[in-house]
């Protein structure tokens, strides 16, 4: 069913009844499939919908007045970026697809009566949003108090353990598509500091990436690059 990811992204925080489950996977709108790199809501937009990504990767982010990206963070199947659509009436950043993508628009009439009939849904987005804030706050502190080595294995290991909690990994393997100019933007280094600190972790045996496929060939070390603790996601389920 179309709206199967959000069931697996919700359950990784929070346990649903099966009938919450299946209200969620009944969940009806506009489906638009894009290709990498299109935007799918604008800074400025007064939107009248939330985007549930289905399958693919989008990121939001801003641009300076001179065109400089900042990249706020990446997402993943069964994610609604822009979820404070429904009581901030204008968008302040922009939502775009980082792969091929395919999103539904759900209206916001559509959600506001789905949580009035299931309050604990209503929760559950509620501590989706938290949680999001949370992942906004260890970002500050990846960019404002880790050096280059730091911040990208932190950021590799938050892609892996997001993507294995709502089960998107193969064993250690998980797709990644991202250009070198996209993890500089949102890690605040140069693409010649980027391409540098990604062959210091390939160097160190700490992974592996080709074709946009990141391997993971120490867990334990990697986290200890990118002092990575995953109590900020509030996971049901420690990944290991």
């Amino acid at each position: 069913m179309p709206s199967t990811p959000l069931v697996h992204k919700l359950e990784s925080i929070l346990v649903l009844s099966d009938d919450e489950k299946d209200v969620l996977r009944k969940l009806n709108g506009t489906i638009k499939t894009v290709g990498p790199r299109q935007d799918l809501v604008r800074e400025g937009d007064r939107p009248s919908a939330c985007c549930l990504i289905l399958d693919g990767f989008a990121y939001r982010y801003k641009l300076t007045e001179t065109g400089k990206r900042q990249i706020f963070s990446f997402h993943i199947p069964g994610d609604i970026p822009d979820l404070q659509s429904l009581h901030l009436d204008v968008m302040d950043h922009s939502l775009s697809s980082l792969s091929a993508c395919k999103a539904m628009f759900i209206p916001h009439e559509t959600v506001c009566d789905l949580m009035h009939r299931c309050p604990r849904i209503g929760d559950a987005f509620w501590r989706d949003t938290l949680i999001d804030a949370a992942v906004f706050r260890e970002w500050i502190m990846n960019l404002g108090r880790r050096e280059a080595y730091g911040r990208m294995a932190h950021l590799l290991c938050e892609f892996y353990v997001r993507l294995r909690a709502v089960g998107l990994t193969n064993g250690h393997v998980y797709d990644l598509p991202l250009t070198q100019a996209e993890l500089a933007d949102a890690t605040g280094l140069s693409a010649v500091h980027v391409n540098r600190t990604l062959q210091e972790l390939r160097g160190e045996g700490l992974i592996t990436w080709r074709a946009g496929s990141v391997a993971v060939l120490d867990w334990e070390r990697l986290q200890e690059a990118g002092e990575f603790d995953p109590a900020y996601l509030y996971l049901k389920k420690e990944v290991a």
